[in-house]
């Protein structure tokens, strides 16, 4: 064979070699990523169903230890969680042995000590269910039963980056007044025959107090993190001016996502597609008011960003905020773990299972069927979205692989 055949063969072999690694053997890796994600989703969907019991059958730990140990730098708590009931439990019948002001912050809420020393978030009921929350997108009260909704929300996502929540009943006459701190008890009065206590934020007025009915109030309570994984604040990217006739840099300059990427902790690592995973999350509930977010300190840029306070969501069903959705559309970037979940959850999935999850719940029902309806509404508008940039720019550039390993020790 001549030298020149022997150059052109080889090369038809080289061809071959590269479009077989390329196309076969990557494809093969995908099709098995893909698969696990559909095993993933599967799992979750069996799991759905939390029973509040108090039984530990798998250990001798505490329900506050076992979800301590948990958390990790990129999940709150692990997929396979036997005893999510058993804490959820917890949190909503132990006994309060100290009641104080929540932390900083804008909206009323106390902070709660549990019996066995765990500190819990709790937040009043403020409307009913079917109130609309009119105005702009992150008007008014935080609403207790949102923060239930989007834990769970959270679970379908296979995110696992919101703190644990549940709801519960508590009597502020004989649970709360008793052990609570001086500063707490000093906002408490009588409004009719209701119990009421307005609180200490930058919102918190004697004039709009939140009330019991009777010496009952509904609301939700946080799991606290543990203070072993202190948290560190930033501000984020996307973040709304809260000004009126002054606009956010990212309203009005359409390359944003460029320069964003060129800043740390978003130029490197998995935080700006954790951006997107929020972005997606905050448009399903309908929550635009992300302004800041925490991650784990001394972190840089690996810890996951937590999904922290999202009180401030399912305020209007038909309102679809779409700006929520810039960190997407802007960056054109989404994880493939995140594309293939959301497809999975489309036709009436993601409703159903939403409503599944939260059956069990002690303020249950969670959520008004119109703002169930909207979640299946949005997540179409999500799909398209990605759609209209794997169009632009192809899915090889859209769609990114970034399965961060998860190791619980």
């Amino acid at each position: 064979m001549k030298l020149k055949q022997r150059v052109v063969l080889l090369a038809i072999l080289l061809v071959i070699f590269i479009f077989t690694k390329v196309f076969l053997i990557d494809n093969l890796d995908t099709s098995a990523a893909n698969r696990e994600d559909q095993r993933a989703f599967q799992r979750m969907l069996s799991g759905l169903r939390v029973v509040l019991d108090p039984r530990l059958e798998h250990t001798l730990q505490s329900p506050w230890e076992i979800a301590a140990q948990w958390v990790v730098p990129r999940e709150v708590y692990p997929e396979d969680t036997p005893e999510l009931g058993a804490v959820m439990h917890a949190m909503t019948t132990k006994k309060i042995v100290k009641a104080d002001v929540g932390y900083k912050g804008t909206q009323l809420k106390a902070l709660l000590i549990l019996e066995g020393g765990q500190k819990v978030v709790f937040k009043p009921k403020r409307y009913a269910r079917d109130y609309i929350v009119e105005g702009e997108p992150y008007a008014g009260y935080d609403r207790h039963n949102a923060e239930v909704a989007a834990f769970h929300l959270d679970r379908i996502l296979g995110f696992r980056r919101a703190p644990l929540v549940v709801g519960r009943f508590v009597n502020l006459r004989t649970e709360i007044k008793p052990v609570a701190t001086e500063q707490l008890l000093g906002t408490f009065m009588t409004v009719g025959n209701n119990t009421c206590f307005y609180g200490k934020c930058y919102y918190c007025r004697e004039t709009e107090p939140a009330c019991a009915d009777g010496d009952i109030m509904e609301g939700s309570v946080t799991l606290w993190l543990p203070d072993v994984w202190p948290l560190q604040k930033h501000r984020h990217p996307w973040g709304r001016t809260y000004r009126e006739g002054k606009l956010a840099r990212w309203e009005y300059d359409e390359s944003y996502c460029d320069a964003v990427k060129k800043t740390s902790p978003y130029d490197s690592g998995p935080r700006l597609l954790d951006i997107i995973d929020t972005a997606i999350f905050d448009y399903l509930i309908g929550n635009a008011d992300r302004h800041h977010y925490e991650s784990f300190q001394d972190d840089e840029g690996a810890s996951m960003l937590i999904l922290l306070d999202n009180a401030k969501s399912f305020g209007n069903p038909a309102l679809d905020e779409r700006s929520i959705l810039a960190p997407l559309y802007q960056c054109c970037i989404i994880r493939v773990s995140t594309w293939n979940r959301l497809n999975y959850l489309k036709n009436g999935v993601l409703k159903s299972a939403l409503k599944t999850a939260m059956l069990h719940d002690p303020i249950s029902p969670v959520l008004s069927d119109p703002h169930l309806d909207a979640l299946d509404q949005r997540l179409l508008s999500i799909l398209a979205t990605v759609k209209q940039c794997t169009d632009q720019f192809g899915p090889d550039i859209v769609l990114v692989e970034d399965r961060m390993t998860l190791s619980h020790l």
